[in-house]
């Protein structure tokens, strides 16, 4: 076991700081700011030595920056005393350290802007049951393994299990976060499950830590200092609450769309970094809750989240937070560990039953709730990841002793073998091509009757704004069935600009008269009006690269729980029926949009009626709606789109199904199940009391089905198809040969082809398909 040593050295006032050169007669390397930069810079190169090699066996960032702080420390190059006293001289410990910790409470303040309370609510009880389950089941067990340990004298005189124990049984929502944001996956449901989980656990640990703080206080110090530091604890708390974060929200109100953020209130911001880290030393915690809990009063996002996490992000993260992990390994010392003493096997017994003990608790939650098994152990190891958190935590108990050499040295080493080995097992069991799929159904079919129906609607142009609004019409909303739409209005990226994400309802300030979508808020305003208590409208603006749109619908559809995305087809008519604008690129998104979508999705083709500036459904007597049937799970998602629709007094609904002459459809027993089910109340012509027609043609085969429905087109105002990709049946088969549009599937593409002249719109439904 090594001994500490105690080492005296001489403070010289004033302080050397800079040196004269080498001109000057004294030795550089006794001046302070030559031997910070000299430490920063073995440092950097290391580092990013190792990552260059190690990043191409797939291994995080924090392994380089570990093995670094290690290979400088006593264990390797640190064991000569020429490098030691040149770089690392004992004079210089406190300069480096207390920049290391800024930038490790700049670290975690910018965690608290980024973390989003709100991800709790909208994963629901799930992400509660994880994330106290992540951090009480393997404390309890390991305390119960300390126990054990000690009755069978494996322990022998080893007392800082229990401290231990409790580090392995963190969860912190910075690991968690980083380890996500290295694989690429934090916008997954996979992604937002952890990070939800991580904020229960890491909230309920911050709490419980706080509590065992003031005890302490009470214990050693007096039950009146105890209860002075809870009032203040309080205090602090209920100021960012009630004070600072109103301010924080005028401060967005202030500042005009599409615009930064001023300096002056960031510089504010910082300031109040500084001031809460002093607080938090006053009332005897730790100098990072205060900036914590600062930053999670800042409204994360745009626009004053993101301008500060961009004023800060680059510098926190690539020099100040390398720099803290690499010096907290530089106090590891390898040679302390010894193979044959109790402490290595109670160390890994420990180790081992608390991250086993986490995994299955995790994973029980998520198998209960029919989540795959993969992306359930997938989830157990992310919860289980180690990290800068754990790293700092093993820091500061090794420096006051709670912890001895060796253990640090164990701890540290498991940290790295933990944070590259968790990251390529996710890495192997999860499929980033999946990031989107949904672990709950998110559609039209299975939501629940009376509910909101959340829409997520595209517009791009001008033109898609009357023709979504007539949908959304037309879809009776009504203060039993409300619809909650959400109004993204995509503008492409130009030029250098950086991407752009506004929410209207946070930045209510403009410029001038003239703002960001300001044609597709007002229409939307005046529509909300017209349907009060029956529609509310949420409106963004995504300013982004074509190539990427598709990540701001999925994101933005999976933070809202949307059930439908609609979206306008790539082509526009002319009155007379020829096509006028074809944008590719649409249709590109389109794609992309219908392979990743978190939930249903609908395409809405506008060939006449639609596109009108008044509402089609309350000026017109009666509206033709025709829904086409041929079985499978788009159909059902269209029918029930379209049976919502019958609601109104003013729509009349048809149902056609199309049947196959030798009565094999290509679907299986549950599919021909849930069509009779789906069914049942359109064929005895009433759903919700309104009287719905009903008819069903036979045909043999493509060319008998599309000589119908091209003899229909003209009866109706809007067609409602599911889009039945992949799916091969006799009554459309050849169809897809001859296929224009194939996103649109087989009657899709043929509603829409430019050959056949009609004004009757089309929408084609794709029932979320992202199931895992």
């Amino acid at each position: 076991m090594a001994v500490r040593k105690t080492i005296t050295t001489c403070l010289r006032i004033p302080p050397r700081i800079n040196s004269m050169g080498m001109w000057a007669s004294t030795n550089m390397f006794t001046y302070s700011l030559p031997v910070l930069q000299m430490q920063m810079i073995f440092i950097f190169i290391i580092t990013n030595l190792l990552h260059f090699l190690l990043r191409r066996l797939n291994l995080p960032k924090i392994v380089s920056e570990i093995i670094a702080g290690i290979i400088l420390s006593s264990s390797l190059l640190g064991r000569s005393e020429k490098f030691r006293k040149l770089v690392f001289p004992a004079d210089s410990q406190p300069i480096l350290g207390t920049i290391a910790l800024m930038g490790y409470t700049l670290f975690m303040f910018l965690i608290g802007v980024k973390m989003d309370l709100s991800m709790i609510k909208k994963t629901g009880r799930k992400a509660l049951a994880i994330g106290i389950l992540a951090l009480l089941a393997p404390l309890m067990l390991g305390f119960a393994t300390t126990f054990v340990l000690g009755e069978l004298k494996a322990t022998n005189g080893v007392t800082n299990l229990s401290y231990v124990t409790l580090i392995h049984s963190l969860t912190p929502f910075p690991v968690i976060s980083c380890i996500l944001s290295d694989l690429k996956i934090i916008n997954s449901e996979l992604g937002r499950l952890a990070l939800s989980s991580a904020i229960v656990s890491d909230l309920f640990s911050v709490f419980l830590t706080t509590i065992g703080t003031i005890s302490r206080f009470a214990k050693e110090e007096s039950s009146r200092l105890a209860i002075i530091h809870l009032a203040a604890t309080i205090a602090f708390i209920l100021s960012l609450v009630y004070v600072f974060r109103p301010a924080m929200f005028w401060v967005v109100r202030q500042t005009p769309e599409g615009r930064p953020i001023k300096d002056k209130y960031i510089f504010t911001i910082i300031a109040g970094v500084l001031v809460s880290g002093v607080l938090s030393n006053w009332m005897g915690l730790f100098v990072l809750f205060g900036p914590f809990m600062l930053g999670l009063a800042v409204p994360d996002g745009p626009p004053l989240g993101s301008a500060i996490v961009d004023k800060l992000d680059s510098f926190v993260m690539g020099v100040l937070l390398p720099l803290f992990i690499s010096t907290c390994a530089v106090r590891t010392n390898m040679a302390t560990i010894d193979l044959e003493h109790p402490s290595v096997y109670s160390n890994g017994i420990l180790s081992v039953v608390t991250m086993a003990t986490k995994i299955a608790a995790c994973m029980l939650p998520a198998l209960y709730s029919k989540m795959p098994f993969n992306d359930s152990l997938a989830l157990g190891l992310i919860m289980s990841a180690k990290g800068t958190v754990q790293l700092a935590t093993y820091t500061l108990f090794r420096d006051n002793q709670t912890i001895d050499e060796e253990t640090f040295a164990l701890l540290a080493l498991g940290t790295t073998v933990l944070a590259g080995g968790i990251h390529l097992a996710v890495k192997y069991l999860y499929n980033p091509s999946r990031k989107y799929a949904g672990y709950q159904k998110r559609n039209i079919m299975h939501s629940k009757h009376n509910a909101e129906l959340r829409i997520l609607a595209c517009i791009h142009r001008s033109d898609n704004i009357a023709s979504t609004i007539n949908l959304l019409d037309a879809s009776s909303p009504n203060r039993e069935n409300p619809i909650g739409v959400y109004v993204l209005h995509l503008i492409e990226l130009l030029g250098r600009a950086s991407p752009l994400f506004i929410s209207h309802q946070l930045q209510k300030k403009t410029v001038s008269n003239r703002s960001y979508s300001e044609s597709v808020i007002l229409a939307f305003s005046h529509y909300e009006r017209n349907n009060r208590g029956n529609v509310s409208i949420n409106a963004f603006t995504a300013i982004s690269p074509s190539k990427l749109m598709h990540d701001d619908i999925c994101i933005l559809a999976l933070d809202k729980l949307v059930s439908l995305i609609i979206l306008p087809f790539h082509s526009k008519w002319a009155i007379e029926g020829s096509i006028e604008i074809e944008d590719h690129r649409l249709r590109t998104l389109n794609c992309s949009v219908l392979d990743t979508a978190p939930c249903s999705v609908g395409i809405l083709v506008d060939r006449g009626h639609l596109g009108r500036s008044t509402s089609v459904v309350s000026s017109q007597s009666s509206y033709s709606v025709v829904m086409i049937f041929f079985g499978g799970s788009d159909d059902h998602e269209a029918l029930t789109y379209a049976k919502r629709m019958a609601g109104n007094s003013k729509i009349r609904l048809t149902v056609v199904r199309f049947v196959a002459e030798d009565d094999d459809d290509g679907l299986s027993e549950w599919d021909k199940m849930l069509d009779a089910e789906v069914l049942k109340d359109v064929k005895v012509n009433n759903v919700n009391n309104r009287y719905v027609a009903y008819m069903e043609e036979t045909v043999k085969d493509g060319p008998q089905t599309a000589l119908i429905v091209r003899a229909m087109v003209d009866d109706y105002d809007l067609m409602i198809v599911g889009r039945r990709h992949n799916i091969n049946s006799p009554q459309t088969s050849g169809l897809l040969e001859w296929s224009e549009f194939p996103e649109l599937g087989a009657i899709g593409d043929l509603l829409a082809s430019s050959d056949l002249k009609s004004k009757a719109s089309v929408l084609v439904v794709q029932q979320q398909q992202q199931m895992s």
